[in-house]
């Protein structure tokens, strides 16, 4: 009999951080419109923290995987990819991480994983799939793929008492724009805030899908800007989360019967400069340009110029990060680093068969949009720009998703391999 357990914990740091996830804002938060939590989901000796983050640093998760009371290959940390926190990590997102709460998002991660551990009692798993597709849309080709999979998994104690409900969608968290200076988890939040309504005692955890093309309906661009839009505000996010908290609160369960296993690697990615300029060109080139941009438009050469002069006799080198894989009781959790597409989550997840599963990115690390090759002739934000604010010295080489994607796929054979051989 499996047992599980759930913990969150609240850790919103006071007013005066500066917020993670858009260029255009420069200005401190101002408050919170809703808590930054840490969450965790512990069945058997394995669990899934999430976190209200744009993303978990590598140092960090490996730290609060050190130090929590489970194993620490059994543990699978992930952001929400929230761009309403304070920012993670120095280097990257033109600021700096606050010590003190880079600090408290480590010790609530491990609180909150000790405290599901502590409060675990034997239960019962169910799971199922809903559908949303109104939410979701392929922000870089009209039409494009989108994930609109919703997986749900119940658990409840033997005792009858509600323990967590875990959902997933494929959709960028920035319903919320570069206007937005209150801390908050996006539309995430309200999906958790209806299933918590609805399912009274349930922990709700959120894990955010395959989206690195995938947003409510607008292009990367389109935050560069610090102008309020009708389209994003807490009312149009509330209405979106709760489309998709009542996909999840609708599907159809089925038990689940089996143990809870894991496993994990690491892939490492190769990098590549596409610039076809040497880098010291191109900030004098962005210089002369911003003497004459408006500011926003400023903003984002100043950060360019930055990372040219950074990285201008850098060699650009690899990134290595974890993928990791679960599965609880026949329902599969894949966990990849980075900003992953459509396309590769879909093929993990065809991987999956026709059963639930939690096809997710966000994982440990931060390394930015990790693209299929074939989105490399189109270039825009997700291929040609986005390194430059996320601290890396060039674009991933055209490959390396697809190596995301087949790490993930081995993974998935060898815990569904092992459930298989019992």
């Amino acid at each position: 009999m499996l047992t599980a357990g759930a913990a969150s914990v609240d850790i919103t740091p006071p007013p005066g951080l500066h917020l993670a996830g858009f260029a255009a804002r420069t200005e401190p938060a101002t408050g919170a419109h809703d808590p930054i939590t840490a969450r965790a989901l512990v069945v058997g000796d394995t669990a899934v923290v999430t976190v209200d983050l744009l993303g978990v640093p590598g140092a960090s998760a490996r730290r609060i995987r050190a130090r929590c009371a489970l194993p620490d290959e059994h543990v699978v940390i992930a952001a929400t990819h929230t761009h309403g926190a304070p920012i993670p990590a120095s280097g990257r997102y033109a600021g700096d991480a606050d010590p003190a709460f880079v600090a408290a998002l480590e010790n609530g991660c491990v609180a909150a994983i000790d405290g599901a551990v502590a409060s675990a009692r034997p239960a019962t798993l169910e799971a199922g799939m809903g559908r949303e597709t109104t939410v979701g849309k392929n922000r870089r080709h009209p039409g494009g793929p989108v994930d609109f999979a919703v997986p749900v998994l119940r658990v409840t104690g033997r005792d009858g008492g509600a323990i967590a409900v875990l959902t997933s969608y494929a959709c960028h968290p920035v319903v919320l724009g570069a206007d937005n200076r209150l801390m908050t988890g996006d539309y995430p939040h309200f999906v958790r805030a209806r299933i918590e309504d609805v399912v009274p005692g349930a922990v709700a955890m959120f894990m955010t899908g395959c989206c690195g093309d995938v947003n409510t309906g607008h292009s990367a661009h389109a935050s560069w800007t610090r102008s309020a839009n009708a389209d994003r505000t807490f009312e149009r996010a509330e209405d979106l989360g709760g489309r998709i908290a009542e996909a999840a609160l609708g599907a159809r369960l089925t038990p689940l019967c089996g143990e809870a296993r894991a496993a994990g690697a690491t892939v490492t990615l190769e990098i590549e400069r596409q610039e076809s300029e040497p880098l010291q060109e191109l900030a004098e080139r962005w210089r002369a340009e911003a003497g004459g941009a408006d500011p926003v438009r400023r903003l984002v050469l100043e950060t360019w110029i930055d990372w040219a002069e950074r990285f201008r006799d850098t060699p650009t080198g690899s990134w290595t990060g974890r993928v990791a894989a679960l599965d609880w009781g026949g329902l599969p959790i894949v966990s990849m680093p980075g900003e992953i597409f459509t396309e590769t989550g879909l093929s993990v997840r065809a991987a999956c068969g026709t059963r639930p599963a939690f096809v997710t990115a966000y994982g440990e690390g931060i390394p930015g949009y990790i693209p299929p090759e074939g989105e490399y002739p189109f270039g825009g934000y997700e291929v040609a720009e986005s390194h430059r604010f996320a601290g890396r010295p060039g674009a991933f080489r055209p490959g390396m998703a697809e190596r995301v994607g087949q790490a993930a796929r081995t993974l998935l054979a060898e815990v569904t391999k092992a459930a298989t051989a019992e």
